[in-house]
């Protein structure tokens, strides 16, 4: 009897890290907060100090929720969420930041 390959046979004994409902649900949850934290970016509800910018609270916020991650599962984030795709949630968080920003200050003017 011929038995199946596993998975990891198929792929030279190499892990793939990141599995794809992490994957969308980092990008969507990056995506998300970046849009709304960029809302708040024109009234600067945290204060007028650079390290209070909405940009910067938001990042500190997918840090912090990297961290609890890595705690919750006690596996390093890279194992979960691969470090390119990382940079990758990041960027898009940044891009949705800027739009959410661009809406707040041209279409929603006071």
């Amino acid at each position: 009897m011929i038995e199946p390959r596993s998975k990891q046979a198929s792929t030279g004994g190499r892990r793939q890290p990141g599995r794809p409902i992490v994957l969308v649900l980092w990008y969507a949850l990056m995506a998300i907060g970046g849009f709304a934290f960029g809302l708040l970016g024109d009234r600067r509800p945290f204060g007028d100090i650079l390290l209070f910018h909405p940009l910067v609270m938001f990042m500190t916020a997918a840090g912090a929720g990297l961290i609890v991650l890595r705690i919750a599962l006690a596996r390093p984030v890279p194992e979960i969420i691969p470090d390119r795709k990382l940079a990758f949630g990041l960027l898009i968080g940044w891009a949705a930041f800027l739009a959410g920003n661009f809406l707040a200050t041209q279409l929603f003017a006071r």
